[in-house]
């Protein structure tokens, strides 16, 4: 069964923020940055575990997954039938132990 990748509120706010925010400066840079954001969640359906385990998670049961894309740390949980996206934050922030 494929998973369906859904993203939290919290999650989507946070990518919007990152593209306005590019572009004020960029509007290439800021749609290259979102289109390339969208498209590597995308992919996580056909293999959710292709990332390491979210290393800023605490008491990881093993479904809290991150990785890093132009310079922005996205974290997700994996659950029996879907991906949910849960923040997307800058890797120069401060890391939320959660």
């Amino acid at each position: 069964m494929v998973k369906e990748v859904i993203w939290s509120r919290t999650a989507a706010q946070q990518l919007e923020k990152v593209y306005k925010y590019i572009l004020s400066d960029s509007y290439q840079n800021a749609q290259k940055v979102k289109d390339d954001i969208l498209a590597s969640t995308n992919k996580l359906p056909s293999y959710p575990e292709m990332y390491p385990l979210d290393k800023y998670r605490t008491s990881n049961d093993g479904s809290f997954r991150a990785y890093e894309i132009h310079h922005y740390r996205i974290a997700y949980h994996v659950t029996e039938k879907e991906i949910i996206i849960i923040r997307v934050r800058h890797t120069s922030m401060e890391p939320l132990l959660y």
